[in-house]
């Protein structure tokens, strides 16, 4: 039983929920009807928890780098502004002034390199209002409008619907366009940004699930008493689970391209940047992973400059097989091309067909 119909809502209006806390149950049925499941997917990781959450036996587990002739992609990590401020989404900071305009500040300088369309994700509904009202305020939305449209999900599925149509009818036409977001909305996770609708992607805080919720706590101690799953353990997976979905929004295909910028000091510590996909890992370095604002453009410029060259570099044979190549593959070794991470399982038969995967 929720008191209040919405989380920031002051006038107790009791709503009570019907929550399934056990996901074996929804998956249970594909596990009994076939012998073998191959789950897969860019942004499964961490994988360490599934198995546990959905009731398998793993047959083969594994998280693959991309195969790509260039690096298409430069996810850039930002733990502090231009004046040395450290920037978080933590409940103690968010609200701070400092970070409040280092936020705005990071908003505006990407806005100004990037072409076309530019995708953020924040926490909670709740913190987009609260950011983009103190935005407002300061003077930053209307620098950020000289060089682009702002446009803005809300939890309306039919607004958010106009504000989506109108920011792609803005990238079209050369206009360029920012679309604001919430991590766990229908933009993170139904909608594609492929080339010029998404060139950027900024994920403005760890995405972590609201803690107060009652639906949450009755989760979390259902997964402690019944699976001995830790709260920071599963909070934490979720929340970097989310983050790559997100980020994830700006490479469609082969030919596309983009930045990746994670703006939250926390994404600097090795045991979150380990909860990525490993495609991701792969092209994070240490130059990349404590920037400031201004560094953070610099390294993002120098990108997008290397991306609009001519790239006449056949992809055949790396990311592309032809007939070919395909025929020698099947005669050489049997299995299951994989995808940049895949989880290849048994539905824990004693007979359960072992499956190679590899990339």
């Amino acid at each position: 039983m929720e008191p209040f119909e919405n989380d920031h809502d002051t006038v107790p209006n009791p709503v009570l929920h019907l929550t399934c806390m056990d996901a074996t149950i929804a998956i249970k049925p594909v596990f009994e009807r076939f012998k073998s499941v191959i789950i897969t997917s860019g942004t499964l990781s961490p994988m360490d928890l599934y198995p546990t959450l959905l009731g398998f036996r793993p047959v083969v587990m594994e998280s693959y780098q991309m195969s790509l002739t260039r690096q298409c992609f430069l996810p850039l990590t930002i733990t502090r502004g231009s004046d040395q401020v450290a920037i978080s989404s933590k409940f103690e900071v968010r609200n701070d002034i400092a970070v409040v305009r280092n936020f705005g500040n990071i908003l505006l300088e990407f806005a100004r390199i990037v072409p076309d369309g530019l995708v953020c994700f924040f926490p909670s509904y709740l913190y987009l209002e609260s950011i983009v009202a103190s935005w407002n305020d300061l003077g930053m939305l209307q620098e950020v409008l000289k060089y682009k449209l702002i446009f803005i999900e809300t939890p309306d599925a039919v607004e958010t619907s106009l504000a989506l149509e109108n920011y792609r009818k803005a990238c079209d036409n050369g206009r360029g366009a920012v679309l604001l977001s919430v991590a766990r909305g229908k933009v993170s996770e139904g909608v594609d940004f492929d080339h010029h609708y998404g060139r950027a992607v900024i994920l403005f805080g760890i995405p972590y699930q609201y803690t107060e919720s009652r639906i949450l706590k009755a989760r979390l101690e259902y997964l402690r008493d019944n699976f001995r799953i830790r709260e920071n353990d599963f909070l934490t997976f979720d929340a970097m689970r989310h983050g790559a979905q997100c980020v994830g929004r700006v490479l469609r295909g082969k030919t596309d391209y983009g930045l990746m910028v994670f703006a939250d000091k926390r994404f600097a510590r090795a045991d979150k940047r380990s909860k990525l996909p490993k495609w991701i890992q792969a092209e994070i370095s240490d130059a990349l992973v404590n920037l400031s604002t201004d560094m953070a453009v610099a390294a993002a410029k120098k990108f997008l400059r290397a991306m609009a060259q001519p790239f006449e570099s056949s992809q055949l044979g790396v990311s592309l097989w032809d007939e070919r190549m395909l025929e020698e593959l099947g005669s050489g070794r049997g299995g299951v091309a994989g995808r940049s991470a895949a989880g290849v399982t048994g539905n824990g038969h004693e007979d359960a067909m072992e499956v190679d995967a590899y990339a």
